[in-house]
């Protein structure tokens, strides 16, 4: 991209991040300005968002649990979702359509069916984002958000290969044989070290995938997710992972900027969509009602069910396909541009105080959830701990591992990966399952006896949530928290923790003590 475009895109996403909002708003709005002062396209914008979708569906993939896929929970909840949504849109638009004088409002049977399948996706880019932001990666909510979400892109694909009347050739069973390729990524990645091959790698299975499942006369994009899935648990996943975030958020600016240049909007469009936006709360109701018919927790249901309530970029595609099909009229696609984009900011504003609501109107929530999964839900709780320690990453497990000596039994970690947890458990450490973020796990464990409790979490955003959590609570102890820069330490020290470390400082410290003897040798 141009100079220009790189210092507009800055400029929006500094602005966004001044008022407290995500830079991908600032993105969004710059692409609107850029094409209301009649700034052609960059050439490769497109490429840029291509890349930037297929590398995230990549990294979805790496985190992606199959057999969360085939819970019946997770499928059918989808499946109930979509189906219902669909046919509320569809009767809907079809009143709507009977009693309109507005021209954009005059919609068929078969039109008001289309923008309905369309507005029900919710979308992969927003929810991945936000949860990135906020590392509830490895959440039950995000779990139950991601697989929903994949299931609706493949329903989108579906639709995609349908509508086009193109079907995948012969060779199509053949990807099967991918899955015996799997043990020979696990050798290359291994080999591959810890440099700069490893996020080359991931470039190549990312374009790889991609450009195989073409190559069959599929979806690219699906070709990513796939391989992605096909990596998942291999040692060096999470490596991946990591050295292909800031590769993929550079790229998706592309995608944001992208959405501004479907075309300008005229007023009577900017109505039009602004009432679109009211199906919002109609779409959080509904994934709430349909999780907690499917026995999902007050509280998972709550969270996904906000982190789901916007409408998609693949929604953009199936009316864009529409479009070329002669189905839809080409205003169509400004509108739903226009409805994805404004639902993308009132989604993330509303999901930054996502936690702090659920926590303060927790009894009325609560009322939505079957009584027997309220029975069934137990809650690990660290019995006799004097000190526990939020988060059993290289730090928190370091720091388990040097107070257990002196504490034993007294210390104990928590740690919201459920497979990482079972496998501290299985090394003999005091180790429970638990999500921080978490109101209704901190009420169920006795925290009178409890003196200190560490986060030795990733983020500032998760611990500035947790210190909100255990301020709910009647917990009294001290809190102890780290940073990595100064700024995130004044916030913390400001928000309850009675110490902040600073990361790298301690780092420092502990590195120059441990050293230090080397000088008399």
């Amino acid at each position: 991209m141009s100079f220009i475009w790189i210092l507009v895109a800055f400029l929006f996403g500094f602005m966004a991040k001044q008022i407290g909002l995500p830079p991908l708003v600032g993105y969004l709005s710059a692409g609107f300005i850029l094409h209301a002062f009649d700034v052609t396209p960059a050439e490769n914008l497109d490429a840029f968002a291509d890349l930037g979708i297929t590398l995230m569906l990549f990294t979805i993939g790496l985190k992606v649990n199959i057999k969360d896929l085939l819970r019946m929970q997770v499928w059918g909840s989808a499946i109930t979702h979509m189906s219902v949504w669909s046919i509320l849109l569809f009767g809907l638009l079809s009143l709507i359509s009977s009693v309109a004088t507005l021209t954009y409002l005059n919609f068929n049977f078969q039109q008001a069916a289309i923008i309905g399948f369309a507005l029900s996706f919710s979308s992969t880019v927003c929810v991945f984002k936000m949860l990135e932001g906020s590392s509830e990666l490895k959440t039950r909510h995000s779990d139950l958000s991601i697989s929903i979400l994949i299931l609706q892109d493949l329903a989108a694909v579906i639709f995609l290969v349908l509508a086009i009347g193109k079907t995948p050739n012969i060779w199509v069973f053949a990807l099967i044989g991918l899955v015996f390729v799997r043990p020979i990524f696990n050798k290359i990645s291994n080999m591959s070290g810890h440099g700069e091959l490893i996020p080359l790698l991931g470039f190549l299975l990312a374009l790889g995938g991609s450009e195989i499942f073409k190559a069959v006369d599929m979806k690219g994009d699906l070709g990513a997710l796939v391989l992605g899935m096909l990596v998942a648990g291999l040692p060096k996943a999470n490596e991946l992972y990591k050295s292909l975030m800031s590769f993929k958020d550079l790229f998706l600016i592309g995608f944001f900027l992208s959405i501004g240049f479907t075309a300008l909007p005229t007023l009577e469009m900017w109505y039009i969509a602004s009432a679109l936006l009211l199906l919002l709360p109609l779409k959080f109701i509904l994934f709430h009602f349909v999780f907690a018919v499917f026995y999902f927790r007050a509280r998972t249901s709550f969270l996904s069910s906000l982190l789901l309530t916007n409408f998609s970029e693949f929604g953009l595609i199936v009316i864009s396909l529409s479009v070329s099909q002669g189905w839809l009229a080409e205003q169509s696609l400004v509108i739903i541009a226009l409805t994805i984009s404004m639902s993308f900011v009132i989604n993330i504003l509303a999901y930054k105080y996502a936690h702090a609501i659920f926590t303060l109107n927790k009894s009325i929530i609560s009322r939505f959830q079957r009584n027997s999964v309220a029975r069934s839900y137990v809650f690990e709780s660290p019995v006799g701990a004097e000190v526990i320690i939020v988060g059993m990453g290289r730090v928190g497990l370091g720091a388990y591992e040097d107070l257990a000596p002196e504490l034993g039994t007294k210390v104990w970690g928590v740690e919201v990966d459920k497979k990482r947890a079972k496998g501290f458990k299985e090394q003999g450490l005091n180790v429970v399952f638990g999500d921080g973020d978490d109101i209704e796990f901190w009420e169920h464990i006795c925290l009178k006896d409890v003196k200190l409790i560490m986060l030795a979490i990733p983020t500032v955003t998760e611990m500035k949530n947790i210190l909100y959590q255990l301020q709910q609570t009647e917990y009294r102890g001290r809190i102890a928290a780290i940073a990595r820069f100064e700024d995130e330490r004044r916030d913390l020290i400001a928000l309850g923790a009675d110490v902040a470390f600073n990361y790298y400082e301690e780092v420092g410290a502990g590195f120059a003590e441990e050293s230090r003897h080397l000088i008399h040798l």
